[in-house]
């Protein structure tokens, strides 16, 4: 009961660093990467579907980008999404592919993307705090039903901190390399 509990709660865990890790790369640094359009969702045929499944990426140069989309009646409606300011892209097209080239980024700008990162990082932590406490309320709820010692859940419980301690620092790790790449000029 207790190994199901832990390995569902560490399965939980890892999905969250997934999500991270997705989350980070859609943070854009000084340098152009397909990932940055990862969340962008484009109008097609009236439902919305990923860009990444609507259109090859390419990286030419470091702060360029092309975008070629697998079916050119949907140029339009791609560029309509790149332009919207919460994307921050400003598209150009030749009609037969989209060309994106990213400014180069201000001191001030920088800082925004690295507070950006920390504040993505506290919500994944958060995100594994509420999965350990669900875990623990779980084991908790086994010692009280007398399914298990107190004994085991003690034991349980340190195994669900490393578990925990162990993703907690995975995020940690994974902020500061994304704030070194952001200040990395």
């Amino acid at each position: 009961m207790i190994e199901e509990t832990l390995a569902e709660t560490a399965e939980k865990m890892e999905r969250t660093i997934d999500a991270a890790k997705e989350d980070f790369a859609t943070i854009r640094t000084g340098r152009a990467h397909p990932g940055m359009y990862s969340k962008v969702m484009v109008d097609y045929y009236g439902s919305p579907t990923p860009l990444q499944q609507l259109a090859s990426f390419a990286v030419p140069e470091a702060r360029t980008i092309t975008i070629t989309p697998f079916d050119v009646t949907a140029m339009r409606e791609i560029e309509k999404a790149l332009g919207d300011p919460e994307v921050g892209a400003n598209p150009s097209s030749d009609g037969k592919m989209i060309r994106v080239t990213l400014p180069v980024l201000t001191e001030e700008r920088r800082k925004e993307y690295v507070k950006l990162a920390k504040a993505k990082g506290e919500d994944a932590r958060v995100a594994l705090r509420n999965h350990r406490r669900k875990a623990k309320d779980a084991i908790d709820k086994l010692v009280k039903d007398g399914e298990i010692g107190e004994d085991e859940g003690t034991r349980a419980e340190k195994d669900l901190d490393a578990l925990t301690k162990k993703h907690v620092d995975s995020v940690d790790e994974i902020v500061k390399k994304k704030e070194a790449e952001l200040l990395d000029v």
